[in-house]
């Protein structure tokens, strides 16, 4: 029995594939969703490095609302098809920090879109999935987004 699905999402169409996956699996089990975005850590300078720190933060500001956005319409989306849907944000590198989240809200499911290579590099999927598919110690459902060619 699912509990917690966990749903990392980038804010693409491709990754927005998932879904409908997604809310077949909440509904037939009761289970709530995390929608999770990884964003790059805050700057890091240099001790010799100088930065308008004001348009930095300006552009760290636009960059949050824009996430919190994102977020709060796909779980707005699920929470009027009756689905508890919860929001999460997490800084880093992408697979840990989605190995991590699984971890912190105890999913019992990480379900995500692969965004497969294009062109004469065909991959089953894409790097992050690899990774997450590679070091998950649990359940992943993984579909394979449509080409964008």
């Amino acid at each position: 029995m699912l509990n917690t699905i966990l749903v990392p999402l980038d804010g693409s169409k491709q990754a927005e594939a998932i879904l409908s996956h997604v809310e077949d699996a909440a509904r037939s089990n009761g289970a709530k969703v995390i929608f999770l975005k990884v964003e790059k850590e805050p700057l890091m300078l240099e001790w010799d490095e100088v930065v308008d720190l004001s348009s930095c933060l300006s552009a760290w500001g636009r960059r949050e609302k824009r996430t919190q956005s994102y977020l709060t319409a796909r779980k707005e989306e699920f929470r009027r098809k009756g689905i508890e849907a919860h929001t999460q944000v997490a800084f880093g590198p992408v697979i840990k920090s989605i190995l991590s989240a699984a971890e912190d809200v105890h999913a019992d499911l990480i379900a995500m879109a692969s965004h497969a290579l294009n062109g004469k590099l065909r991959m089953p999927y894409g790097s992050v999935a690899a990774g997450v598919l590679e070091r998950a110690d649990r359940p992943l459902l993984l579909i394979r987004c449509a080409d964008n060619n």
